[in-house]
């Protein structure tokens, strides 16, 4: 079982990593900076690493978060262009 000490730093980590990868993603925008963009890799590779901590500790699973990417799939092809209809 996970100290809750240790399930703070989790949760800390975690929230500063989305925080520096929203904050990559605004810049990207301002600059026109999308491709080959240094920072925004390794702000998403910082974000999957603690991603792959919350699987490790059991705070969730690769399978609901496979169901979760389903769902967010199904309304994003209602609501956006990034999916089309038939990917869901």
């Amino acid at each position: 079982m996970m100290s809750k000490d240790a399930l703070l730093q989790l949760m800390v980590i975690t929230m500063e990593e989305c925080g520096e990868l929203v904050q990559a993603c605004s810049k990207a925008i301002r600059k026109d900076n999308h491709r080959d963009n240094q920072l925004l890799k390794e702000e998403i590779g910082d974000v999957y690493a603690m991603i792959q901590l919350l699987v490790k500790f059991d705070i969730v699973s690769w399978d609901e978060l496979d169901e979760r990417v389903k769902v967010k799939n199904k309304k994003l092809s209602k609501w956006s262009e990034l999916i089309d209809d038939e990917e869901t």
